[in-house]
């Protein structure tokens, strides 16, 4: 089997699961294939075929969200005005940096906000035109160039406490703008190349098969588990790859370019352990507490009993 074949094996597997993962949490694609894609490819030569199908992928969302973008529309306004400039200047770079250091930069600059997110930082957050402005224009550049913004915008919205409707809609309204707004700026700087192309028909397939199977299994798995194992499995990824990137633009020599890979690994198995034992007494205080609510509630009179049933049934 030839290099090229592995290659396209290796980028509809990993963009199936992909679409998979966004058709449940509704980010998540682009995350997830590009860390993995970038062993055999450039950003020059995938980045094309990865916004051409995150501008459908994300137009789907934010049809499906389209309820929560009243609320939320002020919000992401001023992220939206930030994110301009930034696509400019990262598109430009993208066509004059070595792609190795464009490697080196994505990796580097995803794995810590993996980790933050990860690890459930949280400061709120609440003067949005002053942060919102230098977010979206320092998300512009990072998209443009990697076409990846899902961690820093999941930070960014928890911290800013948006429920879970909102949250879905205002991702989607960003990054419908990013991936649209980098689409054409690729088209005016000539980077729809024949090698992207190709991409793009291993790419849409997945897309098609696995975002309606992850959308459907969602409502049979509990989100915030599976969200962590994927956010788990991403950071893996991008610690693998920053490590053999380290050894690409001769930074550090294997075999201890990989200590970065495995430092990633411990750091996210000790926050698994700590996500999964909070998760499990959690569980454990809501059980204690049940006999206690069906005591208060059998005391009650009939009719708010009824009432009470009803409203559990809704």
């Amino acid at each position: 089997m030839s290099s090229i074949d592995s290659a396209v094996i290796v980028l509809a597997v990993i963009a199936l699961f992909a679409a998979f993962v966004n058709g449940a949490l509704g980010y998540g694609f682009s995350s997830l294939t590009v860390p993995v894609a970038l062993v055999f490819y450039t950003n020059r030569v995938l980045n094309p075929a990865v916004v051409i199908v995150e501008v459908f992928v994300n137009l789907y969302v934010l049809c499906i969200n389209l309820s929560g973008v009243p609320a939320v529309w002020r919000r992401v306004l001023p992220i939206l005005i930030g994110m301009l400039p930034g696509i400019a200047v990262g598109a430009f770079a993208l066509t004059s940096l070595q792609p190795g250091w464009i490697k080196f930069a994505t990796y580097s600059i995803i794995l810590p906000l993996i980790l933050l997110q990860a690890a459930g930082w949280r400061k709120p957050i609440q003067s949005r035109w002053l942060v919102g402005l230098p977010f979206g224009t320092a998300l512009g550049v990072l998209y443009s160039v990697t076409t990846i913004s899902g961690p820093p915008l999941a930070i960014l919205f928890n911290n800013q406490g948006l429920v879970k409707d909102e949250f879905r809609a205002g991702l989607a309204l960003v990054r419908v703008t990013e991936s649209g707004l980098t689409a054409i700026a690729y088209y005016k700087l000539g980077l729809f190349i024949e090698e992207s192309r190709s991409i793009l028909f291993v790419l849409v397939p997945c897309v098609v098969v696995g975002i309606p199977f992850g959308a459907w299994l969602i409502r049979r798995l509990d989100a915030e588990t599976f969200r962590r194992i994927c956010m788990s499995f991403d950071a893996w990824v991008v610690g693998f790859g920053l490590s053999r990137v380290l050894v690409e633009v001769k930074l550090v020599e294997s075999p201890w370019a990989y200590s970065v890979m495995a430092a990633t690994i411990l750091i996210d198995v000790c926050l698994l352990y700590v996500f999964f034992t909070v998760r499990r007494g959690t569980a454990q205080g809501s059980h204690a507490l049940a006999p206690q609510r069906s005591g208060i509630g059998a005391a009650q009179p009939d009719g708010d009993n009824a009432a009470g049933r009803r409203s559990q049934g809704g």
